[in-house]
């Protein structure tokens, strides 16, 4: 099943007793909690806070829920220390959305809120305007997705087996740099392992079985038997792993020696949520879950090819997609990989619509996300993969440009969907070591 973001917030009033329209709290706050809920949020009323004490207490309650991000209406003047207090029981990203009143000093006391907390460097974001208002909700939504997606990535682990592929530097990971700037560990998978648990399933009828069931989703296949059995057996040993150790993504070392072994494998992760990136690139792993959790559907892992002759650009990979990718599932031929003529992959040319490209790599004393948004149009089979055919905005050439200038590495993860606003306000909730860079 597809991971999906599920964000969990918490919903308070702010208010001081002697101002004007303090009598407004708790209807606000249940209003502001019904207008949450229908955009599909899980959003719990915490009440109001008119105390340094009950600011205290609630932001006890709120860390006992393990709230992904507060929501505070300030529904008149305030003391800003209220949200002090509760910040130093739960330390989780705030939205305001000061209610709108002339006498009431609601939108001066968010103000000086937001004063204090940008010299603290805490996550925040404000709208102002009635919980009707569509461009406020609208910024309300991408901040909260934002502030849940920034909690999914620092408890994800990726399992890495085997070596990031010789002669891609591009795709090293700091590990610790990682862990600091976007979240995820990493969980080594010892590879000789891992290949000696797939001879040993070999030796039962589970790849056999799960063999049959794969040809029946796909349209074609001209591969042997056996070698389907082996992708299978292979798929059985990782997938162990990824319920041992609760793995969110896995990358395999799979150019040259394994390609054709992982290929299925990682298609049929997938399907199930997991993303497997191809080479051993963990950093594309964790670019993969990132775009799995914005957009609740499988990413591609792929290479920029050659831009065509109408601006439109060609990426993919050899054929390790998500069958959940394709256009249509008679398009699947279930072959023997490119460049080494053996094993299994899946070849299809890739669904249109809405895409993000996203491409995540080390930085001094950090992170970098490079976003790109386009839309994905109908390609045939320019290349025997899963060749997902973009356009964009923007010139490809100027785009290219724009690559080598900023020396953007070769490995682009595909998510259908745009997403650039969510994580360009995930760059700010993480903090400076991690930048977003958008063309």
């Amino acid at each position: 099943m597809i991971d999906v973001l599920k964000p969990c917030i918490g919903v308070a009033s702010l208010s001081s007793p002697l101002e004007v329209g303090a009598d407004r709290a708790p209807g606000a706050v249940k209003s502001l909690v019904q207008v949450l809920q229908r955009s599909g949020f899980q959003a719990e009323s915490f009440g109001s806070i008119e105390t340094a004490d009950q600011a205290r207490d609630t932001g006890k309650q709120a860390a006992e829920k393990h709230i992904d991000a507060m929501v505070f209406t300030p529904v008149c003047w305030y003391e800003d220390y209220y949200v002090l207090d509760f910040m130093e029981e739960c330390p989780v990203p705030f939205l305001f959305w000061p209610l709108p009143g002339m006498e009431t000093g609601a939108l001066c006391g968010a103000q000086q809120q937001t004063f204090f907390l940008k010299k603290l460097g805490h996550p925040y974001e404000a709208v102002f305007g009635e919980f009707n208002d569509p461009v406020c909700l609208e910024k309300g939504k991408v901040f909260i997705r934002a502030a849940s997606l920034r909690n999914r990535m620092r408890r994800a682990r990726i399992g890495f087996s085997g070596q990031r592929v010789l002669g891609m530097t591009d795709t090293a990971c700091d590990e610790h740099m990682l862990k600091k700037a976007v979240g995820p560990r990493i969980v080594p998978l010892y590879l000789p392992a891992l290949l000696s648990r797939t001879e040993e399933f070999l030796d039962d009828p589970g790849p056999g079985i799960l063999w049959e069931e794969t040809l029946k989703q796909a349209g074609k296949s001209v591969v042997q038997d056996e070698d389907g059995r082996r992708a299978m057996a292979f798929y059985m040993a990782v997938k162990e792993k990824v319920e041992e150790h609760g793995l969110h993504a896995v990358t395999v070392g799979c150019y040259p020696d394994l390609m054709g072994i992982v290929c299925l494998a990682a298609s049929m992760l997938a399907d199930q949520g997991v993303p497997l990136s191809c080479e051993g690139d963990v950093n594309g792993a964790a670019a993969m879950f990132l775009l799995m959790l914005l957009t609740a559907g499988p990413a591609h892992s792929t290479d920029w090819l050659d831009p065509m002759g109408d601006d439109s650009v060609v990426l993919t990979h050899c054929g390790s997609g998500s069958f959940d990718l394709a256009e249509r599932k008679e398009d699947i031929v279930l072959s023997p990989v490119r460049l080494m003529e053996r094993g299994v992959c899946a070849l299809f040319p890739a669904k249109p619509g809405p895409v993000t490209l996203v491409s995540l790599d080390p930085q001094p004393g950090g992170y970098r996300c490079a976003v790109l948004e386009g839309e994905a149009v109908r390609t045939d089979m320019v290349f025997p993969g899963n060749p997902v055919r973009v356009v964009f905005e923007q010139h490809t050439r100027d785009i290219l440009d724009w690559i080598f200038r900023e020396g953007i590495g070769h490995h682009w993860m595909v998510g259908y969907g745009h997403t650039a606003q969510e994580l360009r306000m995930w760059g700010r909730i993480a903090g400076e070591s991690l930048t977003i860079q958008t063309f």
